[in-house]
């Protein structure tokens, strides 16, 4: 099993049932390939950098999970045939995100503006 994310941006005039159901049938479309999620996240509606098919903001949702390799092209299918579906990523990683910790403090030399 190998780890990746995944993140999709799902249309701003959809609603939060539609959007709710849309997150669900993408998880189901993982979970038919064997997949163990470690999260599924709905990060809500936020501006986009740029225009995306006359959309300027869109719903972020991010999947973080361990899967056989055929999963990525089923998932990224899926994605492409959802119309409410403007854009994607999913990324392969190479070892598992560690959280920092919150009492880590930055170091001297960027804390003073010196670099």
């Amino acid at each position: 099993m190998e780890l990746y994310e995944s993140l999709f941006i799902i249309r701003p005039s959809v609603t939060d049932e539609e959007t709710n159901a849309l997150i669900e049938k993408m998880k189901a479309v993982a979970d038919k390939t064997g997949v163990q999620f470690i999260k599924a996240e709905n990060w809500g509606r936020k501006k986009l950098a740029y225009e995306v098919r006359r959309e300027r903001k869109g719903t972020y949702v991010y999947f973080y999970f361990k899967a056989p390799n055929n999963t990525v092209a089923e998932l990224e299918r899926a994605y492409r045939l959802e119309d409410n579906i403007i854009k994607f990523l999913t990324v392969h990683l190479e070892k598992e995100l560690v959280p920092r910790r919150a009492a880590e403090a930055p170091s001297e030399e960027f804390a003073g503006g010196r670099v």
